[in-house]
């Protein structure tokens, strides 16, 4: 129940907290469209994927520290702790220096990447104030780490999305009052390290052991681990970022930064619903990773049925949340940023599917990280990156946009499909993998059935604007969930969820009523 308890207060202070975000960072675009050219919007993406990809260096070092976090905690062991976090504060201070020196290097060879450079003045300055901000990003942010794996994301999450809502405020002012790009920029970099700077100082108050002196080196075990996970990351870091965040970078060179500019208006949609989507899983890793770590291995049967859960929740999430993507994008965006900043329908069909792909596989990369399987398939995002180049490059010379996440669709499907879910089921949950497949096909074919029949009804929604979007979307909200609860409500996973859920509120219930006695 503890750790219940703590995964539904991560979740719900993220959520709130994502709620708010998404509102600011929705007027935050249009005001950006409104004042600046879209080919701003174009390279704040692309530069934005530039160093995401310059953040290669990391080397995955974040989740390889998360992992090894995990027993020091649950067993209270405070002199490991310290160890690890004085090796990582060192980890991330290099990085941080990396990542500035190598962005700056790289600053003669980005327009390279731009096909039909755009007349924007001080693009050097731009660029180098992207790699700033990336840099300040690894300054204290170690210690975000620790507060996160022991169980306490919600404080982690409430400084990220107060600082958030604040940038954005900040930056919508800068731009109503200059329409000064550099000075947008700068304001995001201030503010990315003085988050990081309160977090640690936050950090320090609920770890006082972390000002001791007294450190011991890190015992060579542990440090062998290490190595070997964050060894094996650098392959998901590099399979990760080809796959993701090198769209960007494909449409610049093969397209144009006009393409990149729309398609960064359905990214704020997408992403939005990802980081909210993934607090779901984020609130509960730390719980699994320490359940894992503490628990027998005759408990494997509790962790198997915690994962059909969490992965059934994952189908109903990204499912419902497909339907109503594939209804709803194009008129959102068409409504938000105007009829000129969206894609053909068969683009947005692929978009979709995409994300629902990206989506289902979130419930298995949750307990793999908390089980720090990154060595065993660690030639997997290899294959990936190689498979995405290849399909890619002639798709998008023959197709244009569509290419792109076609190869994005076809690299996934060869690779993670299939490698994720054997590494989970045969090394953590020792199950037969065929009842995964067997439940993903069943899953997948209940959403198609619920996608056609939302689509067949909104169509007959005749209102236009506004207010028959507002339509489509209550229906989208009734439809899909109506369906899934017909064909779900009897199944094991939906019957565990529901038994859980009571015992929180049986538990908050009698809280409340103590609470009122005294």
């Amino acid at each position: 129940m503890q750790r219940t308890r703590s995964s539904i207060k991560n979740l719900i202070v993220a959520l709130i907290g994502q709620i708010f975000g998404l509102i600011v960072s929705y007027l935050a675009r249009i005001v950006f469209l409104r004042y600046l050219d879209a080919e701003y919007l174009g390279l704040n993406g692309l530069f934005t994927n530039l160093l995401t990809m310059l953040a290669l260096v990391e080397l995955g070092v974040g989740p390889a520290m998360v992992f090894s976090l995990y027993k020091p905690l649950a067993e209270n062991d405070t002199e490991k702790v310290k160890s690890l976090m004085q090796l990582y504060k060192r980890a991330y201070m290099l990085i941080g220096l990396l990542i500035f020196a190598l962005g700056l290097a790289f600053t003669p060879f980005y327009p390279a990447l731009i096909n039909d450079l755009p007349d924007i003045p001080r693009l050097n300055l731009i660029y180098l104030l992207f790699v700033a901000n990336t840099a300040v990003s690894y300054l204290y942010s170690y210690k975000r780490s620790l507060i996160i794996t022991d169980q306490k994301r919600y404080i982690a999450t409430i400084y990220r999305y107060g600082f958030y809502i604040l940038l954005n405020v900040g930056q919508i002012l800068i731009l109503v009052l200059t329409r000064n790009y550099i000075l947008f920029l700068l304001l995001q970099v201030f503010s990315t390290w003085l988050e990081n700077y309160l977090v640690s100082r936050k950090a320090d108050r609920m770890y006082p052991f972390l000002s001791e002196k007294n450190v011991r080196k890190v015992d060579p075990q542990t440090v062998t681990g290490i190595k070997k996970n964050v060894g094996a990351m650098l392959f998901h870091k590099i399979g990760e970022i080809f796959v993701t965040a090198s769209n960007n970078i494909f449409m610049a060179k093969f397209v144009n930064l006009t393409a990149v500019g729309i398609f960064s208006n359905y990214e704020l949609v997408t992403n939005a619903i990802k980081m909210v989507t993934s607090q779901i899983f984020q609130s509960v890793v730390a719980s699994v990773g320490n359940l894992n770590a503490s628990e027998t291995e005759a408990d494997r049967e509790k962790l198997y049925r915690t994962f059909q859960a969490t992965n059934f929740v994952g189908f109903w999430v990204f499912a419902f949340c497909a339907v109503a993507l594939l209804v709803l994008l194009n008129p959102f965006i068409a409504l938000s940023f105007g009829e000129d900043l969206i894609f053909e329908l068969p683009v947005v069909i692929l978009i979709v599917i995409t994300f629902y792909i990206s989506g289902m596989r979130r419930a298995i990369l949750t307990y793999r990280d908390a089980a720090g399987l990154y060595w065993i398939d660690r030639y997997k995002p290899l294959a990936e990156s190689v498979i995405k180049v290849a399909t890619t490059i002639p798709l998008a010379l023959k197709m244009g946009v569509a290419g792109i996440f076609l190869g994005t669709i076809i690299s996934t499907l060869t690779t993670c499909f299939w490698v994720e879910p054997y590494v989970l089921y045969r090394y953590v949950l020792r199950q037969k993998l065929s009842a995964y497949f067997r439940k993903y096909f069943e899953y997948t074919l209940i959403g198609v059935i619920a996608c056609l029949i939302t689509v067949w009804i909104t169509g007959f929604v005749p209102q236009s604007g506004w207010s028959g979007l507002l339509i489509k979307g209550l229906l989208c909200a009734v439809i899909p969930n109506a369906i899934f609860i017909i064909f779900f409500y009897r199944t094991p996973e939906f019957q565990y969820l529901v038994e859980k859920l009571s015992g929180v509120f049986r538990s908050l219930k009698s809280r409340f009523s103590a609470a009122d006695h005294q």
